[in-house]
């Protein structure tokens, strides 16, 4: 009887001491798919402020340079249907993913262009962040 108490007394120690689980981010692709879609809509709608800090991989560049550099250009996603397709996770981690995805753009010197290829998305402040050189 008393290596049965000892037992029960082990298991439920063990249970309280186990540490929390670390927050993971969500693994869905509909969530990966989702973030990048957003992080483009405020691309496409000129809201450059609330884009920066939707990026990752910002470096030393400030938010003032990266606004007045994004004014100054021309391209930018095109909206609705045709601003991100063809969308694949390739891989997933804890805190990165490789995502594989067409990008319809506007205002580049070719009248339809899109940008087909692989993007690195980060997991920062429960958000996925696409990388700032995939905009830039």
């Amino acid at each position: 009887m008393r290596i049965l108490s000892i037992i029960v007394s082990f298991l439920l120690l063990t249970s309280l001491a186990e540490p929390a689980a670390p927050a993971r981010a969500e693994s869905s692709p509909d969530a990966l798919e989702q973030s990048m879609s957003d992080t483009l809509d405020l691309w496409c709608e000129g809201r450059y402020e609330q884009l920066y800090e939707h990026l990752a991989h910002r470096g030393k560049t400030s938010k003032e340079h990266f606004v007045n550099r994004m004014r100054d250009t021309t391209i930018r996603p095109v909206c609705c249907f045709q601003k991100l397709s063809n969308f694949r996770v390739l891989n997933e981690k804890r805190t990165e993913a490789t995502v594989y995805a067409k990008v319809g753009l506007e205002g580049t010197p070719n009248a339809a262009e899109s940008s087909t290829r692989e993007f690195k998305l980060t997991h920062e402040e429960n958000i996925w962040k696409m990388q700032m050189a995939d905009v830039l």
